[in-house]
């Protein structure tokens, strides 16, 4: 949580005073002319604006993306329907963002947040800081044609290296590089479940049980076979393991 706050600090004013510029939000009419004048301040502001796109911050610039479409795959590769539920997903989905980026997280703590908290640096600065890292591991995970798709795109033609990439290019060639990533998994996925699917309707359409849906009979096997090969083992760790061969 330490990471969280100080990153929403580096986007606050750099000094905080009881005389801050404040905007007028609610007036209290005491009557006989009383009354009062409550306001919000730019930090308080600023605040609730990063709230608003924390997000879009987790989806563009972490591992959450791949991680919560290859569950979501698993899942109708299973054909559980609503199990695991959507809660459980996502939570998981989160508690694996934070594993792979724990070393981003620490840091961008190392690297802006606790010399801006210390003072030894000013918040543009930090914020500049705290993009270094975000952009060394988006970069390892994104393809080079994404990017210069999206330069052509944008009419971009003097980036020098994948280095030099700005975040406006950066950020959405990581996502489809993500999304690609992504469905490459699930479809690997997928195979071995349609194999057993396949199988299980064959043996009722030459046993003459046609009526009998095929996803009833097969749903035991997959979930035997899914369960004997620890299949929640695999997943993670290639989830994870898929971060770091491409770092």
């Amino acid at each position: 949580m330490k990471y969280l706050a100080g990153l929403i600090l580096l986007l606050l004013m750099p000094e905080v005073n009881a005389q801050s510029i404040g905007i007028p939000a609610i007036s209290v009419d005491g009557g006989n002319g009383d009354g009062q004048t409550y306001t919000v301040t730019l930090e308080i502001l600023a605040l609730m604006t990063m709230l608003t796109l924390l997000p879009a911050i987790l989806l563009m610039m972490t591992s959450f993306t791949r991680i919560i479409i290859v569950l979501s795959i698993l899942r109708q590769a299973l054909g559980t329907a609503q199990t695991p539920s959507n809660q459980i997903i996502l939570g998981l989905a989160l508690f694996m963002t934070l594993f792979v980026m724990s070393p981003v997280f620490d840091q961008v703590y190392l690297l802006a947040v606790q010399p801006y908290l210390d003072g030894s640096l000013s918040a543009l600065d930090a914020l500049r800081a705290a993009t270094e890292p975000f952009k060394t591991f988006m970069l390892a995970q994104t393809r080079e044609t994404d990017i210069r798709m999206f330069a052509d795109i944008a009419g971009v033609t003097d980036i020098e290296s994948p280095e030099k990439t700005p975040l406006t290019l950066l950020m959405p060639a990581f996502v489809t590089s993500e999304l690609k990533t992504a469905f490459q998994i699930g479809f690997l996925i997928f195979i071995p479940f349609v194999v057993i699917d396949l199988v299980v309707a064959s043996v009722l359409m030459s046993m003459g049980m046609m009526m009998l849906s095929p996803m009833i009979v097969s749903l035991p096997f997959k979930l035997m076979l899914f369960v004997l090969v620890d299949g929640w083992a695999l997943i993670m760790g290639t989830l994870a393991s898929s971060f770091l061969l491409g770092a």
